[in-house]
């Protein structure tokens, strides 16, 4: 599935980029607030610092907004966790893949928050879109996880790949949502290295 196309009247790529970045940092806020619903354009265009004609300049719909979130969050994750120098195959590679996804989540937790909360308001294509990048940030790890395995590092199988893949990045988002609660007993050190120990003794037996 292809990415969205989000239709502007304005020429300038880097204009739109600067101007869609306000836009995100503004509705996040706003969205964390009030939710997506109660939350007018009106109110996004001023959350972001500029007006309701200059806002309908680079965005459509409300939507749109939401979907320039969605998609914020999985450049971020595309861009940290490709360009990471992990050796294949090796534990050492897994944990420090696993240590940037829960360091970008607690970078971007409110990013995450509305985007987990909100999703469901996104058209039907857009939502497409959005749960095809969630799967490709399992596959990552699911890729990672299966070199070690194919390496010998690791001992698991192939159905225990998957599984373990998917704890990976729903214990990561947990922090999103539940760090009201955790931060009073955890830094995001201790966390990534208790779920880490649970990830390699539990899961994978290690």
């Amino acid at each position: 599935m292809n990415k969205r196309e989000v239709k502007s009247s304005v020429k300038d790529e880097n204009l739109i980029e600067k101007r869609r970045e306000q836009m995100i940092r503004g509705a996040v806020k706003l969205f964390k607030e009030k939710g997506f619903h109660r939350a007018t354009t009106r109110e996004i265009a001023k959350a972001s610092g500029f007006s309701i004609g200059t806002l309908y300049e680079y965005i459509r719909t409300k939507e749109d907004v939401l979907y320039l979130v969605c998609d914020s969050i999985y450049n971020e994750v595309h861009d940290r966790l490709s360009a990471l120098p992990t050796q294949e195959g090796t534990v050492e590679g897994l944990q420090v893949a696993i240590n940037q996804y829960y360091h970008l989540i607690d970078d971007m937790s409110d990013e995450f928050l509305v985007m987990y909360q909100e999703s469901k308001s996104l058209p039907k294509d857009a939502l497409q879109y959005v749960l095809k990048k969630e799967m490709e940030m399992v596959a990552l790890f699911e890729s990672l996880l299966d070199a070690c395995a194919k390496s010998g590092e690791l001992r698991i199988s192939t159905e225990q790949v998957g599984i373990a893949a998917h704890h990976i990045v729903v214990q990561g988002q947990m922090w999103a949502f539940r760090r009201w609660a955790l931060h009073k007993s955890y830094t995001i050190e201790d966390y990534i290295r208790v779920q880490t120990d649970q990830l390699f003794r539990g899961l994978i037996g290690k």
